[in-house]
């Protein structure tokens, strides 16, 4: 992140009156764009939806038990009741 000094962007008058708040610090502004949700961008919220979609599939439809499903995707029995389950 490259720093810019706010004397150069902002006007005058709303300088001074952040500079009531913060003087001589640096001050951190989000963006007022909305933030993605976890992995959005690089797709694994939609492989991780597909696979336990796939899972509860097998399970319930195909009546895979929790064991073979557990082996077959390298998942505890643990995890595999959590995604059942949800």
């Amino acid at each position: 992140m490259k720093y810019k000094n706010a004397s150069d962007i902002l006007p005058d008058e709303l300088l001074r009156e952040i500079q009531q708040y913060v003087s001589g610090e640096a001050l951190y502004i989000p963006s007022d764009q909305e933030r993605k949700k976890w992995g959005d961008g690089s797709g694994a919220r939609n492989f991780y939806s597909q696979r336990n979609a796939d899972i509860r599939n097998k399970y319930f439809c195909e009546k895979r038990s929790m064991e073979q499903l557990a082996d077959e995707y390298c998942l505890s029995i643990e995890t595999i009741r959590k995604i059942v389950y949800k």
